[in-house]
């Protein structure tokens, strides 16, 4: 079983709100260590490279391609659980700093 961590850039099947099929999409995880080790599944935020349309809660990846990703893109305020077999496959780690942004606008969004 491949192991995640906090900060992993990964590619999901993400299935459709009316069930009626999935697409691959890249995430980033979000939960930490202990979370995992205690469970089959990961806390994850969407990402997306619809860089026009930033909302609250949404944090721009100033090193996308040191993620691993193929476009400039935004790490969303949708979070979601999902279990490791949806997982496909790793495809970066967020850069630190990166990583402080998002942490910060999750904060802000949740009100902690």
């Amino acid at each position: 079983m491949t192991s995640y961590s906090r900060g992993d850039v990964i590619l999901v099947e993400f299935a459709f709100s009316e069930e009626t099929g999935s697409k691959k999409r890249p995430a980033l995880i979000v939960s930490a260590e202990n979370y995992h080790r205690q469970r089959r599944e990961v806390i994850i935020a969407a990402i997306t490279s619809n860089i026009r349309r930033v909302l609250f809660g949404d944090t721009m990846i100033v090193q996308w391609k040191e993620s691993g990703l193929l476009f400039p893109s935004v790490v969303t305020g949708i979070v979601r659980t999902v279990k490791n077999d949806m997982i496909i496959r790793k495809l970066g780690t967020l850069p630190h700093q990166d990583f402080v942004g998002v942490q910060r606008r999750m904060r802000k969004s949740l009100g902690l």
